[in-house]
């Protein structure tokens, strides 16, 4: 333990960067905001070269935007309603963190795929591929916030790395009262793992043109990711000794695989994606009048 001590990094900012009129803004609200300008920012890059509207494609990552925030809210706290039966003004408070990732992906998908089906948006399936490596580096992004917040406990290390937590108003502290308490930084963990998924979801996308993998690619890799490090961390096990997020994890992957094995093994119907009524594709067109695929 001591030389996790001595090589650990300490982190010891406030959870809460400043006030404005009784609002606290905290790097948690911080770093989601940036989470999702960096996920949109990609999804309108890869949109507009695969020939989405680009009205189209704002309009689906507002609606996923909207569905993330309220899943990631909701399933959180369900997790943790003891938290929040005795204070239910808090349930509103998402700035101060609090949020469940796979329910911003749950609430995420759910919101973008009804409005491309209630706008019967063409080639829906190129359009998740696309928001699935938004979403990814999104998720990264997000996850410095965590970090620096300590809101998600691990499990304590002896090994030559580690993070602990010495502000005496971060949740990690206020939890465990040690501030020489080293954690594994699974979160860290997490994102570098994010960062490794984005990468080959783009290698996915630029070589495989069946769209649809590259969302399903992301399902099973996360799913993995998530089965893996959730091991480190202190949420609650749910059942046959897994977390929530590892069970939720499992049935993506058995979900995802056979997806994957349909896609591949089926001809693709003929995808021009564009959005119902509203003039021309933007982007580059292939001879016969189809979007360029990949990047």
């Amino acid at each position: 333990m001591t030389s996790a001590i001595l090589l650990s990094i300490k982190i010891g900012l406030d959870p809460t960067l400043f006030e404005v009129i009784g609002l606290e803004v905290t790097w948690h609200g911080l770093f989601t905001a940036l989470a999702v300008v960096a996920g949109v920012a990609v999804a309108v890059i890869l949109g507009r070269r695969a020939g989405f509207h680009e009205d189209a494609i704002y309009n689906v990552a507002l609606a996923l935007v909207i569905g993330g925030i309220i899943g990631a809210r909701g399933l959180y706290i369900l997790e943790n309603w003891s938290r929040f039966e005795d204070d239910l003004g808090g349930i509103f408070a998402i700035n101060t963190g609090g949020i469940s990732i796979y329910g911003a992906l749950i609430g995420g998908a759910i919101g973008a795929w009804g409005y491309a089906y209630l706008t019967r948006l063409p080639n829906i399936p190129k359009a998740a591929d696309i928001a699935a490596i938004g979403a990814i580096l999104g998720m990264a992004t997000g996850r410095i916030g965590d970090i620096i917040n300590g809101e998600h406990f691990a499990e304590t290390t002896s090994l030559p790395w580690g993070v602990r937590y010495t502000n005496p108003d971060s949740p990690s502290l206020l939890a465990f009262g040690d501030p020489n308490l080293v954690q594994h930084p699974a979160v860290a963990y997490e994102l570098l793992g994010d960062m490794a998924i984005f990468a080959v979801l783009l290698l996915i996308y630029a070589r495989v043109t069946r769209s649809g993998v590259t969302f399903f690619s992301w399902m099973i890799l996360y799913g993995a990711l998530r089965l893996g490090v959730s091991f480190l961390r202190f949420d609650d096990i749910v059942l046959v000794g897994l977390r929530t997020a590892q069970l939720i994890g499992i049935a993506s992957m058995a979900l995802a695989l056979p997806a994957i094995i349909y896609l591949l093994r089926t001809p693709p119907r003929e995808e021009q994606p564009s959005l119902a009524g509203e003039g021309p594709l933007t982007g580059e067109e292939g001879a016969e009048g189809e979007p360029a695929e990949g990047l």
